[in-house]
């Protein structure tokens, strides 16, 4: 997917990892030049690029052109900024893009990027000066804010217009929230200061950055280029460990603010770090100099928190709980390991009453499939991974007796595909996972060779359409081996295995350049039958209602994804016939749903979600938005009261959530996590469906020993009727 950069985008780190060398204030500098080491990484980039990727594609005039166009998108995909004489005015450079690289002559692309900051500036501040005179919101006009496949503005005159407009959307979203017109120039004002202050501390490698990745996006949707930051970031989600204090933080106006305290972490244990404190300065050492750090960067922040265990740090904040105006207080942390335990895998347990029986459903909840490979090449017994936590939490859902598993991985853009197959495992004897087959047409067979499963009674895996490649790759082999029930949507359909490049280790010269990391796009993985999950997914045994979300992302949306293939089934035997129950799961599951209040909702309120959502203009008439805004308060407070029919006390019925008119950036930090809270409570219909589809398996080949042995592996009948 093409990366663009937002303005006003929520910015959120997690405070880690080794400090950046040499930071001492943002840089705020308008006209950027690329570095030698810059230019050496992009060398070295392409030809990595050229000769090591699956589909590799020579750098020439025509990828030129490919990379101008993802460029330019990745800029200014909305059409905000440039215009056409701006893009006639590099249009010299659509073939010339190749030859900067090779050359090292990366002039051109920094010219494009110094442009986009000059525009924005510019756009930004002509949006400032709008805010003085106000608006007539009796004007019968439109604004069209998806712009994705508009042309660019012919001239000035044409971007004034349309950010004349877009201003005016601005301003009649507060209005429409209650808000006063003072309030109005006051907060659109600051916002969009802000967004001037980030443009200006944007800095060389985030201008590089943004070119690599779009020439590494133009070879295929998901080749990346990881400058120094990016790379240590990815290394952190990989491993979900890090070293710092142990806190989520977010930029907001000029300060950083502390958007989570992590359990167990220094910040936590220290008693003195809270949810919405002020960062404004740090020091090193329990005597170094605290530099102030209002107006930053978050990176450079973060970069300043992050460093080796064991290391003092002391923090300058400005407590919550007193405000702008309170006492500066000084806290002495000391920097440790902290495992990022949101991310890692996570069980809970649904119970299900079925006639007379209670049905004991375990859950896990899997968000990636992470490995530390650091810790565990250097031989760290105690290091961190998906397959090993989910057996620890199998091992504690049997302890439990629970009568079957599902294994939720909704959203679990994948990760580690060792780790899919080591999971794999848990519910298997032995026997393939899947195949890869390599840009040379090589084929290799990734197996489980560990006799041992953690699971062999009832199973299902819940999915969606961010499912997607290693987890993919799990669900399609318990599909395959015929070893439980998918559950959902049909999924991303990412199809190819990327590899991790330090491309330090490959440069000339002295050590201790940073050069980044390019992920590559090496091979492509295919099912144990020979079909691929490339483009076409996991399609689930039993489906639930689309989100709408398959028209937003998803590999069918890249252009230039690879095509879905087969090749020769591996030599695997199903262990179980899933299929065998599945028609009686469907009737069952139907018969169900169509007299559940609650699914009804669901899929009433995805209908109506995604009617909004398709919308690409809105009306610029007060009274017009104003009608609208009501009708969709009036159904909102509809489905409110349905919520509160079905939940009971669980819901707040005079709790309707409209449009505030803010960004993320604006609103109180203690109000979003209080939301998110409230929001991770909800009821999760499609789960809760799911377990009750499990809980229907359990009961029927509880019923019917035949049965029994033919959908559940190796020992059929024994394997619920001993559990219990």
């Amino acid at each position: 997917m093409i990366k663009r950069l937002f303005l006003g985008v929520l910015l959120v780190a997690f405070t880690g990892v080794a400090a950046h060398a040499g930071v001492s204030s943002p840089s705020s500098a308008l006209t950027l030049k690329p570095t030698k080491t810059e230019a050496e990484a992009a060398v070295l980039s392409a030809r990595f690029l050229t000769r090591f990727e699956y589909d590799a594609k020579p750098l020439d005039n025509a990828m030129s052109r490919k990379i101008f166009k993802a460029y330019l998108k990745t800029l200014d995909g909305d059409k905000l900024y440039f215009t056409q004489a701006d893009v006639d005015r590099f249009a010299s450079l659509r073939d010339r893009l190749d030859d900067a690289i090779w050359d090292q002559d990366l002039a051109g692309p920094f010219a494009i990027f110094n442009l986009y900051e000059q525009s924005a500036i510019q756009r930004l501040e002509y949006a400032r000066s709008l805010l003085k005179k106000g608006f007539d919101f009796n004007a019968q006009e439109t604004y069209d804010f998806d712009r994705e496949h508009a042309k660019w503005a012919p001239d000035e005159k044409a971007l004034d217009v349309l950010w004349r407009k877009r201003v005016k959307n601005d301003w009649l979203r507060l209005k429409l929230a209650g808000k006063d017109d003072a309030y109005i120039r006051k907060t659109l004002d600051r916002r969009y200061k802000s967004y001037i202050d980030r443009i200006e501390q944007l800095d060389s490698q985030d201008a590089f950055d943004t070119f690599m990745n779009a020439y590494a996006e133009s070879t295929d949707p998901h080749t990346d280029y990881f400058g120094p930051r990016a790379a240590q970031n990815f290394d952190i989600a990989m491993k979900l460990s890090l070293e710092g204090i142990g806190a989520v933080l977010q930029a907001k106006d000029e300060y950083t603010m502390v958007r989570e305290v992590v359990p167990g972490g220094p910040a936590e244990k220290s008693g003195k770090i809270h949810v919405g404190d002020r960062i404004v300065g740090v020091g090193q050492g329990v005597d170094g100099p605290i530099q102030d750090v209002i107006g930053w960067r978050l990176d450079d922040v973060v970069s300043k928190i992050r460093g080796k265990k064991n290391t003092t740090l002391r923090l300058e904040i400005i407590p919550a709980k007193t405000g702008l105006d309170g006492k500066h207080e000084i806290v002495t942390l000391v920097r440790k390991k902290v495992t990022i335990a949101e991310q890692a895998a996570k069980k809970k347990l649904i119970e299900i009453k079925d006639g007379g029986k209670l049905r004991r459903i375990g859950i896990i909840e899997l968000p990636s499939f992470y490995e530390d490979f650091g810790a565990r090449r250097d031989g760290d017994p105690h290091y961190k991974s998906a397959s090993r936590d989910v057996a620890r939490l199998i091992g504690e859902l049997k302890k439990e007796k629970v009568d079957g598993i599902i294994v939720d991985l909704r959203n679990n853009g994948g990760g580690s595909l060792t780790e899919a197959v080591r999971m794999t495992g848990l519910f298997i004897k032995t026997g393939p996972v899947v195949q890869v087959r390599s840009s040379n047409g090589s084929v290799e067979v990734q197996s489980d060779d560990d006799p041992k499963m953690q699971w062999s009674g009832p199973l299902a895996v819940l999915v969606n359409r961010g499912t997607a490649s290693a987890s993919e790759i799990f669900a399609a082999a318990i599909q395959d081996y015929g070893r439980g029930v998918i559950i959902g949507e049909p999924t991303f359909g990412k199809g190819t295995v990327q590899n991790l490049i330090d491309l330090d280790n490959y440069a000339k010269g002295e050590g201790g350049k940073k050069l980044g990391e390019l992920k590559m796009t090496i091979a492509k993985f295919f099912r144990i039958t020979g079909g691929s999950t490339q483009l076409r997914g996991v399609t689930p045994d039993i489906a639930f209602p689309k989100s709408g979300n398959e028209k937003l992302f998803g590999e069918s949306t890249y252009s230039n994804a690879l095509p879905w293939t087969h090749i020769q089934p591996a030599d695997y035997r199903p262990v179980g016939n899933v299929k065998a129950v599945v028609p009686m799961l469907e009737k069952l599951h139907a018969a169900r749903v169509a007299h559940s209040p609650g699914w009804k909702l669901m899929v009433d309120e995805i209908v109506a979600f995604n009617k909004i959502r398709d919308r690409t203009t809105v009306s610029l008439d007060y009274k017009v938005r104003l009608a609208e805004r009501k009708r969709i308060e009036a159904m909102e407070k509809t489905f409110r009261m349905r919520h509160k029919a079905i939940e009971g006390d669980k819901t707040d019925t005079d709790e309707v959530m409209l449009d505030d008119g803010l960004t993320p950036g604006e609103r109180s930090i203690q109000e979003q996590v209080k939301q998110e809270k409230a929001a991770d409570k909800a009821t999760d219909v499609m789960l809760d469906e799911a377990a009750h589809i499990v809980a229907d398996e359990v009961r029927l080949i509880q019923s019917n020993a035949r049965l029994a042995a033919d959908v559940l592996p190796y020992h059929g009948k024994s394997a619920v009727a001993t559990r219990r």
